[in-house]
């Protein structure tokens, strides 16, 4: 499991940066979200990686 946290704002990037933040469930920063370790979930999640603060969850 994965942890991620919206640290930064989306408002300045492209559409699909900001689709993808909308796609993972985070709408505001400091919103949070726990993921499987899915090859999808990754995917979308290292695209936007920047914007992120990733931390695995305890299991």
């Amino acid at each position: 499991m994965i942890k991620v946290t919206l640290v930064k704002s989306p408002s300045n990037e492209v559409k699909t940066v900001k689709a993808t933040v909308t796609a993972l469930g985070l709408k505001k920063i400091g919103s949070t979200k726990t993921f499987e370790e899915t090859p999808a979930n990754m995917g979308q999640i290292k695209k936007v990686s920047y914007l992120l603060k990733i931390e695995k969850a305890g299991e």
